[in-house]
């Protein structure tokens, strides 16, 4: 199997969130399980099949999340320097509207949009690898081609 690349910080909040499960989720969900079942027949008892369904759920993410972290190559990212590379924080300007933003190339677990956090396989990510400040990358995006150039790259 291929290892899984990960920040400090990303590798803590699997690690946080698989002990949230097994330690909080998973005995409530069996509590419920065992309540709904006082209350009779299970064929017609909806809070029965959502908690069923939420077990489910649970079990699911915690075999995803055993499975990522027995894989994860944990990088610390603050002894990196240079060029854009996983773990960098990168603030960028998009050549055509002006709009800058921030991003750190994060491994695949981790990455979200929304909080800034970079998957390191997105063409954004895959474009900037490798390049410096001042640099200008173009990305083929489903809305057409874009030009940012490369503001900043910091590692913490």
């Amino acid at each position: 199997m291929e290892k899984i690349p990960l920040t400090r910080a990303g590798h803590s909040a699997l690690n946080n969130e698989l002990k949230k499960l097994k330690s909080v989720e998973r005995p409530a969900v069996i509590r419920a399980i065992a309540e709904a079942r006082e209350h009779g027949d299970l064929s017609e008892n909806a809070e029965y099949h959502a908690a069923r369904e939420k077990q489910s759920f649970i079990e699911g993410r915690v075999k995803e999340l055993e499975g990522i972290l027995s894989l994860a190559d944990v990088i610390d990212t603050s002894r990196l320097s240079g060029t854009v590379k996983f773990g960098a924080v990168i603030k960028i300007i998009d050549e055509d509207t002006n709009e800058e933003k921030t991003y750190q190339i994060v491994g695949e677990p981790e990455a979200d949009i929304e909080s800034g956090k970079l998957n390191i396989k997105s063409p954004l990510a895959r474009a900037l690898i490798g390049k410096d400040e001042g640099d200008s990358v173009e990305v083929r995006t489903p809305g057409g081609e874009k030009a940012y150039e490369i503001l900043s790259i910091k590692f913490s």
